[in-house]
């Protein structure tokens, strides 16, 4: 009898949950433009408000710092901007430094210019190199204006979680800007702009079970802010102009709300599911290496290589043992290349390699059929004796 298909590549998406699906269907209904003063506009209005404060407490921010977007990557290419206002006071950025394992959105530098862009190395780890970063910014040209660092909080590919209060207090001595993407981050582990010492982070909702073409760009406070990306009647407070989508913001609050309960017990059972299948896969084939293994990383996320098999060979073995998995980051339009962050890493991106991410509602009998499909793929490239 043929097995049900599981799925395994929450970092690319996460299932649409049921409340975010129900919150979808009830804005639906609703009438009005949220722009309008009218009863039906205000009532639309007062649910993206709430929702605002859906989405603010799940990264321990004030309301009023939540501007909503169609997306992270709108979110990153709208923020990494030369252009800001202090206040009333325009302020110029002189230069970003993004760390080598950004995601594509983010590496691109949205709206610097290529000369205003650096990259910062990471560890074998797959951590940012702190000297380098430290050196970089010793020597930045502040007659150019202060400099933003751009870091995200935890790799797509990897999982690997970067340590932010300490690039924050290095951005900080320089009185510069720090930009943390928290998309993969957001509701996998605890979360506080304050804390982590960010001006600004960046949310998806799809990555935590709302619908896709949400996103927010959270801020520290309302005084420093970018120049619009998108401009038009005014709305969001003029950061970001068009009518909001009611649907998509009230699924987006309603995942927030779903991600802060019980956050705790619910990620250490995935890390409990996530250890058993790295168990089980290392028993199939003890020469596979994990990328990561023993630092920190999300709960949720294997990122391996299978020596002899290269990566777009086995994303299709798993596909056809009825196992959704991806060979990095899904932002690519379905190509499957060479890992940038492995390169990042010294490691040998030739072969590639294959990320398994689980989530809330991956059961063991899941995680038993991975560890199955998994042996008999390890098992065939033995019999096979090649790449193939």
């Amino acid at each position: 009898m043929r097995q049900a298909r599981i799925y395994m590549d929450w970092n690319a998406t996460a299932p649409l949950l049921p409340a975010a699906r129900e919150a979808c269907v009830s804005a639906l209904d609703r009438l009005g433009n949220p722009s309008s003063v009218h009863g039906e506009g205000r009532q639309i209005r007062g649910m993206i408000e709430d929702s605002r404060r859906d989405v603010a407490a799940l990264c321990g921010a004030v309301p009023a710092g939540v501007t909503f977007t169609s997306g992270a990557t709108e979110a990153a290419n709208w923020v990494l901007t030369p252009d800001f206002r202090m206040g009333r006071t325009p302020l110029r950025i002189g230069r970003v430094y993004i760390s080598a394992i950004e995601h594509p959105a983010v590496r691109e530098g949205g709206r610097f210019s290529k000369e205003a862009i650096s990259e910062i190395a990471v560890t074998a780890d797959g951590i940012i190199d702190l000297d380098v970063l430290e050196r970089a910014l010793a020597n930045h040209d502040r007659s150019s204006g202060p400099p933003m660092v751009a870091v995200m909080m935890a790799n797509n590919e990897t999982g690997i979680i970067q340590p932010i209060a300490e690039v924050a207090r290095l951005v900080k001595r320089a009185g510069g800007v720090l930009v943390v993407d928290a998309v993969q981050a957001a509701g996998r582990m605890a979360l506080s702009i304050a804390e982590l010492g960010a001006d600004f982070l960046i949310l998806s909702s799809h990555k935590i079970g709302g619908p896709k073409g949400a996103g927010a760009l959270i801020a520290s406070g309302e005084i420093l802010m970018p120049s619009p990306l998108v401009r038009g009647g005014g709305q969001e407070k003029g950061h970001r102009s068009g009518t909001e989508n009611p649907v998509a913001i009230a699924g987006f609050a309603a995942a927030a709300r779903a991600a802060r309960q019980g956050m705790r017990d619910r990620m250490e059972a995935v890390s409990g599911l996530r250890d058993a299948l790295e168990v089980a896969i290392l028993a199939a084939a003890p020469d596979v290496i994990i990328h990561g293994r023993g630092g920190p990383r999300l709960c949720n996320t294997i990122f391996f290589t299978l020596p002899g098999l290269k990566a777009e060979t086995g994303q299709i073995a798993f596909d056809l043992e009825g196992v959704a998995l991806s060979a990095g980051s899904a932002c690519s339009s379905g190509k499957v290349g060479q890992s940038y962050v492995l390169s990042a890493m010294g490691r040998d991106p030739g072969q590639g390699a294959l990320r398994i991410s689980i989530g809330s509602s991956t059961t063991l009998a899941e995680i038993e059929q991975c560890g199955a499909a998994f042996a008999k793929i390890a098992a065939r490239r033995r019999l096979s004796g090649d790449a193939a």
